[in-house]
């Protein structure tokens, strides 16, 4: 037992020791703020411990004193209330003297008081104790606990605060003559702003006596409440009015309250947001509600109000912005003049977050921001002011109905418009029927229940007349709008009047006549449409149609998504139909067509009539060229859809030219391009569809000639590939041939694909001659496969537009791989950029069809097109070929880093590289050192006969036979 009580009490005693070891350590931690005669002023709180939770009575280990010697003392807790919360800190007077200086801890601080929960000041000191001498004397002071210390010379004194509040925001020590020079200074300071913010207020308030308008009012209760907020902030009210303590977090809780409802107040009347703004008004009326019960809340709970006030604040500053920003831009002068204002507000925010937030953390920033309101106020005043002293003296009275209708007659119309505006009220009337199946109940009462009346496209129009008169006090309305009947229907409506000013020259009524003009204006309409539309089908004229080429020839510049395409349509021989049926049946056949005509078309395509059997199309609803192709077909087929005309069937063929519209092309040029491509569809016989091809600006006989030996081309076998050898650029074997497509003319000889290829392409024959290619590429590699055994050798053959938008193309390619027993790896299709980007999506599922076919797919001419990487990467391409332009030795630096560029991309992308056009072994050197697979150029070989390619291979193979 003896054993037991001795191992409890020495644990008891290393615990104590622990404990005060523990203590000991923490006071020594407190480092003590040393004090000089030249100190002014010294931030005691970093060098303060506080303890939170210590009950009323508190120990604490003194820092050493002079003498070395370490004390431990206790504070017993002098306020009734105590927190159990303690501030500690340490001075050491390092002078020869005694120093009387002054401990301050302000009630107030607005510096990192916080936004949703802010601290709205306190008292924070109840008591300071020394650890030698007697506790600190406290001083008057209503904005701040402040207690006289006295250090003796060389003296080490350490203090213990009781605290009242568990927030201490500033804690400073200062020599007394400073503090009371800075006190001076700032009250000097605050006394000037509060007498101008009093002026403000009473004369905004008298401004509001001798006016009517709601502005005035609202700007003086704003003012009063910048008065009341800044009489708290700078320690005026509690000078007038002493508070208990507790209560003034609720005074300032109250004015931040009032601040917020005020100044959306304000901005609710001045830009008179209840004239046209129904849903704004309620919305606004509602949180002005809400703010109102905010002041309530203020008394029970001052810091939940305040912080709802703040965030309000910021809301009406964020909403207040954007209204003025939309009315401004509508011209709405109330809007413009408060623009000044409203951004010093946004400033006055910006560093009042900053401060609240400690971004800002100065003396002066408190007392700035005060200004600051009276600064906005002021300005707020000089804006109210120009409406105050603006405009006549006419009386202001009500007008008889006598004086009404003179006034009526003044304005010359037949309905009287009467709109008082004091009290927002407008009367219509008339004693005949002039405004019969107008909505009378609508038309009478505040303004802004004309507005959904009125058509949609006149109401800001409406808006902005009337705010302009109301604005400028002067003017005359004269406006033609569009109001809804009770039956549904639009009338034309002419207003004309004028304002009348008041004795304090605001507007008081806008007096004037109402008049039914929907006859004048459909006989305008009228005359309008006939001048810009066939009369025989009421399509658009030549005119008309010119017009809106010039303005889509704009839209297309500036949006590259609208891609128009202009048909120009001529009816095949309806000179024949006049003269056999005469000429009234040919209107009837054209009246018929153009019927025809509108209904396959969307409503953003335009349909006109040109001349006497001409049509122009302007289509905007279709881009992709396989539906233009196919909407073009439709056309044709429905001009060729029989006309039954008194018991006879007439059937009617079309010549349809079309063109696209280039960048930067003129409407008119756009417009020659379709016509012309529409005459060369009539030399081919009529009831076609013919795109336009440069060519044809330059087309004559010859191109005639040279056209009709190429149909026949094909029956005389004059059609004949050549094959040109693509090798491995590391051992320079060939690894295929690029099939190329000669012509054999008998008369003129060897003919350049240059000048047969695009008469092939606008005539239609592309199609068999690419088939062709295909075919006898397909055949002739087979016949390598066999006398070589080089089954991996590849043909590559050219795939012309047309066949990549045909359906037969799979068909075609699966046909010849099977009919030739060919590895559909070693047929490749070559496309170039120009081709693929016509149709880029049609392009996608076509090739990845391909692809699964197994064939390969080669991108030729590389960096001459379109060069979009983005669809670089969802083709599914195995090949790249580098366009010769790249391997010109022409000299300049860019050309080797270019091609260095498109070679590695194109390995990044797991692309293979052809590169064309090699002429020097610098090239092929060059090529090598970038790791480019192949090369095809005349360096190597030029394009040979079937036979020739043959027999290469042939030696070759037995030459390597041989070096075996």
């Amino acid at each position: 037992m003896h054993c037991i009580v001795s191992r409890f009490i020495l644990k008891l005693l290393v615990a104590s020791f622990l404990v005060a070891f523990a203590q000991l350590s923490s006071a020594y931690a407190l480092e003590p703020v040393g004090v000089s005669r030249d100190d002014t002023a010294i931030d005691l709180k970093p060098a303060a411990d506080i303890y939170y939770g210590q009950g009323r009575s508190f120990q604490v280990t003194t820092v050493p004193g002079a003498d070395g010697i370490v004390r431990r003392i206790e504070v017993e807790a002098k306020s009734a209330q105590a927190s159990g919360d303690w501030a500690v800190f340490a001075l050491a007077n390092n002078t020869d003297e005694q120093l009387d200086r002054l401990v301050v801890a302000s009630h107030f601080r607005l510096v990192d008081s916080g936004i949703l929960s802010p601290d709205l000041g306190s008292q924070r000191i109840a008591s300071i104790t020394p650890s030698q001498g007697f506790a600190l004397e406290r001083q008057a002071s209503t904005d701040a606990d402040v207690f006289l210390v006295t250090l003796d010379p060389g003296s080490v004194v350490t203090f213990v605060a009781e605290l009242t509040s568990s927030r201490l925001p500033e804690l400073r020590l200062w020599e007394p003559n400073a503090y009371k020079d800075t006190v001076n200074a700032f009250t000097l300071y605050r006394g000037i702003v509060l007498g101008i913010a009093g002026l403000l207020a009473v004369f905004l308030t008298i401004l509001f006596v001798v006016k009517g308008s709601a502005m005035f009012p609202a700007a003086a209760a704003l003012a009063w409440a910048v008065l009341a907020y800044i009489c708290i902030d700078f320690d005026f009210w509690q000078k007038l009015v002493p508070l208990q303590p507790g209560q003034e977090t609720i005074w300032r809780a109250g004015t931040e309250v009032a601040l917020a409802f005020t100044l959306a107040v304000f901005l609710f009347a001045y830009l008179n947001l209840n004239r046209w703004h129904r849903a704004l008004s309620i919305s606004l009326l509602i949180w002005l509600a809400m703010l109102a019960g905010l002041g309530a809340l203020a008394v029970f709970e001052p810091i939940v109000a305040s912080g709802i006030a703040r965030l309000s604040l910021a809301a009406t500053a964020g909403i207040g912005l954007a209204l003025i920003a939309g009315f401004s831009f509508q011209g709405f002068d109330r809007a413009v003049m408060l623009v000044p204002t409203w951004c010093l507000i946004i400033l006055w925010l910006a560093a009042s977050w900053m401060t609240v937030t400690g971004q800002i953390d100065n003396d002066i920033i408190q007392p700035a921001l005060g200004g600051g309101l009276v600064l906005i106020v002021l300005l707020i005043g000089f804006t109210v002011m120009q409406h105050a002293f603006a405009g006549g003296t006419f009386a202001q009275g009500l007008l008889s109905d006598m004086e009404r209708r003179s006034l009526a007659l003044a304005g010359a119309g037949d309905a009287v418009f009467d709109w008082d505006v004091s009290r927002d009220r407008i009367f219509t009337g008339a004693e005949d029927d002039v405004l019969s199946g107008m909505p009378i109940a609508a038309m009478n009462g505040p303004a802004r229940d004309w507005l959904p009346i009125l058509h949609p496209d006149d109401r800001d129009r409406f808006k902005l007349t009337f705010d302009t008169i109301l604005e400028h006090r002067r003017g005359r309305i004269d406006q033609e709008f569009r109001v809804c009947d009770e039956d549904g229907h639009y009338h034309w409506m002419s207003l004309r009047a004028r304002p009348v000013l008041g004795s304090d020259g605001e507007v008081v009524r806008c007096v004037g006549t109402l008049k039914d003009v929907t006859g004048r204006k459909k006989a305008e309409e009228r005359l309008l449409h006939d001048a810009l539309h066939d009369q025989l089908t009421g399509l658009p004229n030549r005119e008309l149609f010119n017009d809106r080429m010039e303005a889509i020839g704009i839209l297309a510049a500036s949006r590259p998504d609208v891609r128009p395409t202009l048909f120009v349509i001529d009816i095949d021989r309806f000179k024949q139909v006049n003269d056999d049926f005469g000429l009234a049946v040919g209107d009837t056949i054209l009246l018929t067509v153009g019927r025809r005509l509108k209904r396959i078309i969307n409503p953003q395509d335009s349909l006109a009539r040109l001349g006497s059997d001409q049509f122009g199309l302007i289509l905007i609803s279709k881009t992709e060229v396989a539906a233009v192709a196919e909407f073009a077909e439709e056309l044709r087929e429905a001009i060729k859809a029989p006309i039954s005309l008194a018991g006879r069937e007439i059937v009617l063929t079309g010549s349809i030219g079309l063109s696209g519209w280039a960048e930067g092309a003129m409407a008119e040029d756009v417009l020659k391009e379709a016509e012309l491509a529409m005459y060369q569809a009539k030399r081919f016989g009529g009831d076609r569809i013919e795109p336009f091809r440069p060519a044809y600006k330059t087309i004559g006989s010859g191109r005639l000639q040279l056209e009709s030996d190429l149909r026949r081309a094909f029956e005389r076998s004059e059609l004949s590939l050549a094959f040109q050898p693509i090798v491995h650029l590391d051992n320079e074997k060939v690894a295929g041939f690029e099939a190329l497509l000669r012509w054999e003319h008998p008369k003129r000889g060897a003919i350049s694909p240059a000048e047969f290829v695009p008469i092939a392409e606008s005539t239609g024959l592309i199609v068999p001659l690419g088939q062709f290619a295909l075919e006898e590429a397909a055949k002739r590699l087979s016949d390598l496969h066999r006398a070589t055994s080089a089954e991996k050798l590849f043909m590559s053959v050219n795939i012309s537009s047309r066949q990549l938008i045909r359906q037969d193309l799979i068909a075609d390619v699966k046909a010849a791989l099977e009919r030739y027993k060919l590895p559909p790896a070693t047929l490749k299709l070559e496309l170039t950029e120009s081709m693929v980007m016509d149709n880029p999506e049609r392009s996608a599922q076509l090739l990845s069809r391909l692809k699964d076919l197994g064939v390969g797919l080669s991108l030729d001419d590389f960096g001459t097109g379109y060069s979009s990487l983005a669809y670089l990467m969802r083709f599914p391409f195995d090949t790249l070929k580098v366009d010769q332009s790249f391997l010109r030795n022409d000299n300049r630096p860019q050309r080797p880093i270019i091609l260095h560029s498109i070679v590695t991309m194109a390995h990044d992308l797991g692309l293979k590289v052809v590169a064309e056009g090699a002429e020097s072994e610098t090239d092929i050197v060059q090529l090598r050192q970038l790791n480019c697979e192949y090369a095809q150029s005349f360096a190597f070989s030029p394009p040979l006969s079937f036979e020739m390619a043959k027999r290469l291979l042939v030696d070759r193979s037995a030459s390597l036979k041989r070096a075996s």
